[in-house]
């Protein structure tokens, strides 16, 4: 099973939970299934079928431009990161 990271900011919905192994195999079915065991996940994370602005998406230590569509294997590593401006 997929293994999703918890953002920190999202951790007061899981209860600390850092961690956790769902079933999916792209992001969007990981997510919904992190949304099963902690709802309100998705909705701080995604605004509709999408990341919401300044998050991106890393699925086994690559930095994803497929977003949610991303296709997941059994064991991947899945990360919610803040993206990072500069200027």
């Amino acid at each position: 099973m997929p293994r999703v990271f918890i953002p920190s900011l999202v951790r007061d919905l899981t209860g600390g939970v850092a961690e956790v192994d769902v079933e999916g195999g792209t992001v969007a079915e990981a997510l919904d299934a992190v949304e099963r065991l902690y709802p309100g996940v998705r909705g701080r994370l995604c605004r509709g079928d999408a990341l919401m602005p300044g998050f991106q998406v890393s699925v086994d230590d690559t930095l994803t431009k497929s977003g949610l569509r991303a296709k997941l294997a059994p064991r991947s590593e899945l990360h919610f990161l803040p993206a990072i401006g500069g200027g």
